[in-house]
């Protein structure tokens, strides 16, 4: 497949800002690729689209299906194994901010949690033992509004986002 100026510039750089987020730079532009085509594409198809190898789009495309941001699916009459994204950006955005959260914010939350409940907590400074609560509630009450903003649909969670928006705007005084 040959790609437009706007397809190559967009891939670019979400790879570029996928190296930013902490996500291989390959792993973000065959995500990239699938998103802007907009249709399902087999491995080699990503591979020579992108001129990567094709172990590492193998390698992507599995990373890419951990995260629960592709899906395998079949072409009538052909064997291999196409690939697909979600082309709606709120339910990427919110795959993501629930898959992140599962991985990274809620074993934290664990770790604070049995950090406090051990025996030998009590023995520590008072305000380090004062920090380290202030951070666990800070991070449960972060995640109690993550998991609600999770569970509202793409319309409302736009609407509160924007409101947000214009309360920071209310509170500035513009």
């Amino acid at each position: 497949m040959e790609l437009t100026d706007t397809a190559r510039r967009f891939i670019v750089h979400w790879g570029e800002m996928g190296t930013a987020w902490g996500v291989n730079r390959s792993v973000a532009q065959v995500h990239a690729l699938l998103y802007f085509h907009g249709k399902p594409l087999h491995a080699e198809e990503i591979a020579d689209t992108l001129s990567i190898a094709r172990s590492n789009v193998s390698t992507s495309l599995k990373e890419l299906q951990s995260w629960n941001l592709i899906r395998a699916t079949q072409v009538l009459g052909d064997r291999r194994d196409y690939f697909e994204t979600s082309l709606d950006v709120w339910e990427l955005f919110r795959t993501i901010v629930r898959e992140r959260k599962e991985r990274e914010f809620d074993p934290t939350v664990r770790v604070l949690k049995e950090l406090v409940a051990q025996p030998g907590f009590e023995a520590e400074r008072a305000d380090t033992q004062d920090r380290v609560r202030e951070t666990l509630r800070f991070m449960e009450t972060l995640g109690a509004w993550s998991d609600e903003m999770l569970r509202l649909s793409p319309g409302t969670l736009e609407k509160v986002l924007r409101m947000g928006a214009n309360v920071q705007k209310f509170v500035r005084g513009e």
